[in-house]
């Protein structure tokens, strides 16, 4: 099979309860429908989701756990989240996949199996419309603070290759927001210099330049706080580095932050994307 699409996708707090969600992000809203249209006609095999929530320090986390079954309540928000139960299939075998490729590339990777941890909201919120049946199985990763942006868009390179490799159907999910400089009022939008760089960002991604998104996103992390200083951003560049086209579904605010739905779907033979060269200026 193959990697059938890769998507970057919101996971703020307010969406969480669909009949909750502020009018502000009902573009989100719609927008999170849309995609998870497209990954019931595609029925993929797993779904591999990076959260900008489970933040680990050191290693490179795979939760490789055969069932993930758990109540959520939220540490951040529990006024906004809380007694969220979930219970999706796990996929060990290509969990330990991931695990292998990684320590041969060199990276800390390490297998998660433990039937007792709870997933993030950065984890549950989008499956909540991704994969509402809960009949997908899930493999999640961490986003980890001790590895700068060039080795997490290495992380996602290997990712990418081993789902592309894969015998079953796969996507790639990555949660997160782009600026990310929160505020106290959950309509406000980001500064108008944010939300200029997150357009920027954006078009890049929308014209499958790739390479202009990655040379952006060091300055770009930095200026706008882009969640988890980008890196799952660096992730989901890593992964796509081959040949995908990009489709736009919606922006959205939360509380300062500017949040995006887009997918990454395998473009035609004849599509050439722009590649990212393996020596780049030092990110950190």
């Amino acid at each position: 099979m193959s990697l059938e699409l890769a998507m970057l996708v919101p996971h703020t707090p307010r969406m969480c309860f669909e009949d909750r969600t502020p009018e502000f992000q009902h573009e989100l809203v719609k927008g999170m429908h849309e995609v998870a249209k497209i990954i019931e006609q595609v029925k993929p095999d797993t779904l591999v989701l990076i959260s900008c929530h489970w933040m680990s320090s050191f290693d490179h986390f795979v939760d490789a756990t055969p069932r993930h079954k758990g109540v959520l309540t939220a540490v951040e928000c529990p006024d906004l989240i809380a007694d969220v139960p979930y219970d999706y299939p796990g996929d060990e075998e290509l969990g330990k996949q991931l695990v292998k490729a990684g320590k041969e590339a060199g990276l800390r990777v390490v297998e998660v199996n433990d039937p007792t941890y709870i997933w993030d909201y950065g984890t549950v919120v989008p499956l909540r419309y991704l994969a509402p049946n809960e009949d997908i199985a899930v493999i999640s990763l961490s986003v980890t603070w001790a590895a700068n942006l060039e080795e997490t868009y290495t992380w996602g390179q290997v990712i990418g290759k081993v789902l592309r490799e894969s015998k079953k159907k796969t996507m790639f999910v990555c949660s997160g927001a782009l600026a990310h400089n929160l505020v106290r009022r959950p309509e406000a939008l980001p500064t108008l210099a944010e939300q200029a760089l997150d357009r920027q960002f954006l078009q890049y991604l929308q014209s499958n330049n790739v390479q202009a998104a990655w040379n952006m996103l060091p300055q770009y992390a930095r200026a706008a706080g882009v969640e988890s200083g980008g890196r799952h951003l660096a992730a989901l560049l890593g992964v796509i580095q081959e040949n995908y086209q990009s489709r736009y579904y919606g922006y959205g605010q939360s509380s300062g932050s500017g949040n995006v739905v887009m997918t990454f779907e395998p473009a035609p033979a004849q599509y050439k994307m722009v590649y990212i060269p393996q020596q780049t200026t030092q990110h950190s």
